[in-house]
C-alpha cells in the first residue's frame, strides 16, 4: 500500500497540464503548430493522453492496493467510491482505481505496439508497392484488397478461437498483423506521386539500388500519412482490444484490461455501476483524446492548408 497514492496521482496531473501547456508554448511558433492547435480539441487530446500515460508509467506509486488481489469478498464486495477507494471496488471486492491504472498499462500497450507494427508493415508495402509498379504493384494490391474485403473482426475471431487463451504478445501480433492495409494503400498514393520526383530520378540515375532509395528518399518523405495513420489508428485499436476482451477472447483475467474490467461488472450494472462506468469513462476519453490528436495532426500537416509565408 502507497500511502501517498493521492499526491503522486495529483502530481502526474500535474505534469501533464505542465507538458501540454509547454507543447502548445512550443508549437505556436512554427505554423504547422498553429493550425495543430487551431484545432478545438488538440491541446485537449495531448493532456488526456500525456495524463494516462503518466499514471500508467507510475502505477505502482499512484495506486494503494494490488490490482487483481481480492481484499475482502465479503466485506469489500461491489463497495461504491470512498477515501479508501476512490472509483469503489468491484464484485471480486478488488480496488476499481488500481484495476483502472494498471489495466491502463495493457490497454495502451496494446493500442501502441499493435499499431506501431501495422504502420510498419503498412509503409513499407505501399512504398514498394507505390516504387517499384508493375506485376509487383499488382500483386501487393491484390493482397491489400483481400484484405480491406474480408471484416477484420472475422480474422480476429477466427485467430482466437484456435487458442483457448490467448497470450497478449500474441494478441498484439494478430491485430497488428491484420491492420496495414488501409496505410499501405495511404502510402502507395503518396509513392506514387514521390518517384517522379527529381532527387528520386537523380538517385537512381546514379545507380541507387531500389531498397537502398525506398529507405533514404521515399518513407522518410512520406511520414505525413504515416504519422497520421498511427495516431488515428492507435485509438481504433484500443476500442478492438476492448471489445475482444469484454467477449473473453482478449487479455485474459485476472490481468486487468479496461475492456474485462466492463466484462466483470456488466452482471451488476444496476448495484454497482461504477465498476463499469469508469473504464468506460477511460475508453471514451483516451480514444477520443487520441482521434482529436489524430485530426489536429493531418490539419496541420495537410500540405493544401499551406500559405505562402508560413513557416
Amino acid at each position: 500500500m502507497i500511502a501517498g497514492a493521492p499526491v503522486i496521482s495529483l502530481g502526474a496531473v500535474a505534469i501533464a497540464l505542465l507538458v501540454s501547456l509547454e507543447a502548445q508554448r512550443r508549437g505556436i511558433r512554427r505554423a504547422w503548430g498553429r493550425r495543430f492547435f487551431q484545432h478545438p480539441l488538440a491541446w485537449f487530446g495531448i493532456f488526456m493522453v500525456t495524463t494516462f500515460v503518466l499514471l500508467a508509467i507510475a502505477a505502482p506509486w499512484v495506486t494503494r492496493y494490488p490490482p487483481s488481489q481480492p481484499l475482502d469478498i465479503i466485506a469489500l464486495q461491489n463497495r461504491p467510491p470512498s477515501l479508501l477507494h476512490p472509483l469503489g471496488t468491484d464484485v471480486y471486492s478488488r480496488d476499481v482505481w488500481s484495476r483502472l491504472i494498471y489495466g491502463s498499462r495493457v490497454s495502451l500497450s496494446v493500442g501502441a505496439l499493435a499499431m506501431l507494427l501495422a504502420v510498419t508493415i503498412g509503409a513499407l508495402v505501399g512504398a514498394v508497392a507505390g516504387y517499384m509498379r508493375g506485376g509487383i504493384d499488382a500483386v501487393l494490391m491484390r493482397i491489400v484488397d483481400v484484405g480491406l474485403a474480408v471484416p477484420r473482426i472475422y480474422l480476429l475471431l477466427l485467430a482466437v478461437a484456435l487458442w483457448e487463451h490467448l497470450p497478449l504478445v500474441l494478441l498484439v501480433l494478430i491485430i497488428g498483423l491484420t491492420g496495414w492495409f488501409g496505410t499501405s494503400r495511404l502510402v502507395r498514393a503518396e509513392v506514387l506521386a514521390l518517384r517522379e520526383r527529381e532527387f528520386v530520378v537523380a538517385a537512381r540515375a546514379i545507380g541507387g539500388e531500389p531498397g537502398r532509395i525506398i529507405a533514404r528518399h521515399v518513407i522518410p518523405n512520406v511520414l505525413t500519412p504515416i504519422v497520421v495513420s498511427a495516431a488515428l489508428g492507435i485509438g481504433n485499436v484500443m476500442l478492438l482490444e476492448a471489445g475482444l476482451s469484454f467477449l473473453g477472447f482478449g487479455v485474459q483475467p485476472p490481468t486487468p484490461s479496461w475492456g474485462n474490467m466492463i466484462a466483470d461488472g456488466a452482471a451488476q450494472l444496476a448495484t454497482a455501476p461504477w465498476s463499469t462506468l469508469f473504464p468506460g469513462l477511460a475508453i471514451a476519453l483516451v480514444v477520443t483524446s487520441l482521434n482529436a490528436v489524430g485530426d489536429a495532426l493531418r490539419d496541420a500537416l495537410d500540405p493544401r492548408r499551406y500559405r505562402v509565408g508560413d513557416a
